[in-house]
Formats: structure tokens, C-alpha cells, sequence
């Protein structure tokens, strides 16, 4: 916990500092939501294909999706989401003539969320 993924058009590549991003938004994670430092983990998953409306050119999309155990109050939850726009706003820069859709959700894991780890 947290289970942190990041989906995101691949003309965004170049223009997304996924490593820093992820850095800033583990340290969000720890501020906002008591998650521990160790247990912060972000997959980036980039998708070939993105449209929006009838267009297929001329955007870029950024979905994060985090999903934390549950009892964390829904002000911390917008708070958290609140955050992660921001940090996307600071690390993903589009270039000229594409539009950036950026959007953000905080979820409970279900109560099935099991883990392990090897070393």
C-alpha cells in the first residue's frame, strides 16, 4: 500500500518526468495519507492509442489512480487527488499544439488486497 499506476498517452513520453513525478508523489503520499515511505510503489503504463472527442490528434492524456487501505477520510482522499494534479501539472509538459487531459482518483483497496515480498 499505496498501489499507485499511471496511465498515459505515449506522445506524452519525452514531455513526462516519470521519475521525478513519482519521487514528489511518494512524498505526497507519506504527507497526506500517513503511507509509509517503503511502501509507496508507482507502475507507469503507456498506451499507444488515445482519443478524445472525435480527435485523435492533437491531445494527451495522464490518468493516476491510487488506491490506498481503507479509513482515510474523503477530505484526505481530495486532498491527496488535489495533489497529484498539481504534481502533474510540474512534471508533465506537453509540447506546443498538444493538449493535456489530466485526471486523478484515490480509491479504497478492496478488502481482498493481500501482498508479499520477496527480497
Amino acid at each position: 500500500m499505496p498501489q499507485i499506476t499511471v496511465d498515459y498517452s505515449e506522445r506524452l513520453a519525452g514531455d513526462f518526468d516519470r521519475p521525478a513525478f513519482a519521487r514528489a508523489l511518494h512524498e505526497a503520499v507519506v504527507e497526506i495519507a500517513a503511507a509509509k515511505p517503503p511502501a509507496c510503489k508507482t507502475q507507469f503504463r503507456r498506451t499507444e492509442d488515445t482519443v478524445v472527442g472525435p480527435g485523435t490528434e492533437g491531445h494527451a492524456v495522464v490518468h493516476v489512480t491510487l488506491g490506498l487501505l481503507a479509513g482515510r477520510t474523503d477530505a484526505t482522499k481530495v486532498r491527496l487527488t488535489e495533489a497529484v494534479l498539481e504534481l502533474l501539472r510540474q512534471y508533465a509538459k506537453p509540447g506546443d499544439g498538444l493538449a493535456l487531459h489530466a485526471s486523478a482518483e484515490v480509491r479504497d483497496l478492496d478488502p481482498s488486497y493481500r501482498k508479499f515480498e520477496t527480497e
